[in-house]
């Protein structure tokens, strides 16, 4: 059972909560006496985890294309605790394949849920995060932001977006002192990898390396400050370090014959 929330206790508001990496951050933020918001399009799911994790918990659901939904869970959230300290934008979808090949219905749901979701929540927590000192937010990224890949063409779109969002916010956001900050991990094994096997080469390739626990204990550390971070950017696992070094040093024809071999673009 749920214990009592209480307006003393830092609060954390995640969406995509329900399982996979939301679900790890959930647990870990429950688990060190954080009042967390687990927030998810299914009401049901997201219950049960937070039944199973415990801790100071407080659910809801809604579609984090909905700016209403958003600005209703915010207050009902705040209401109850006082205070947002973190907001973690987490929810997040994924469509593989040839780019041909997929819908333009799922095309458009990737960036609504993925660019749009992102975009919602920062514009709608901002009242909540300036009346919060120490306020600060981590988005979910990926490293397939640094470069496309066939496979995951609008993924990897969307998720460059959300990479360029972070970095004008965590500028334009320092007048309120409130940091922005982005996860950027490779291959992580959740549900969500069936889908990328399906259509791109190089989980194959590579492999997958990381946990929903290492992604937590990643976004625990950035929000506690104990990483020390020239930038938005924190970089997750030693694959993606080195993709990012690669990019950022390295001749973007190299960058593309690598990029091109890994998800060996001539199979698909």
């Amino acid at each position: 059972m749920a214990q009592p929330v209480s307006t003393s206790q830092p609060a954390v508001l995640i969406t995509g909560a329900a399982a996979g990496i939301g679900r790890a951050i959930a647990a870990r933020f429950a688990a060190a006496g954080w009042t967390v918001g687990l927030y998810d399009i299914d009401a049901d799911a997201v219950r049960r985890t937070a039944e199973e994790i415990g801790g100071r918990t407080i659910t809801g659901a809604f579609d984090v294309t909905d700016p209403a939904g958003w600005e209703q869970a915010l207050q009902e959230f705040t209401d109850t605790t006082g205070r947002l300290d973190l907001l973690v934008n987490n929810a997040g979808i994924l469509y593989s394949g040839a780019f041909g090949d997929i819908s333009l219905e799922r095309q458009h749901r990737l960036v609504d849920v993925n660019v749009k979701g992102v975009l919602n929540g920062c514009h709608t927590a901002l009242p909540h995060l300036r009346r919060t000192p120490g306020s600060q937010v981590v988005n979910l990224a990926s490293a397939s932001a640094f470069y496309g890949q066939p496979g995951l063409a609008t993924y990897g779109a969307t998720k460059a977006a959300v990479r360029n969002l972070t970095e004008a916010l965590d500028l334009e956001w320092r007048q309120y002192g409130i940091p922005v900050h982005d996860l950027l991990p490779l291959f992580v094994a959740t549900g969500m990898m069936d889908e990328v096997a399906r259509g791109s080469k190089s989980a194959t390739t590579l492999g997958v390396h990381l946990t929903p626990d290492d992604i937590a204990e990643a976004l625990w550390r950035t929000a506690t400050h104990q990483h020390r971070l020239r930038g938005p950017h924190v970089l997750i696992g030693l694959q993606t370090k080195l993709t990012g070094l690669a990019v950022r040093l390295g001749p973007a024809w190299i960058t593309r014959s690598v990029v091109g071999w890994l998800s060996k673009a001539d199979s698909l």
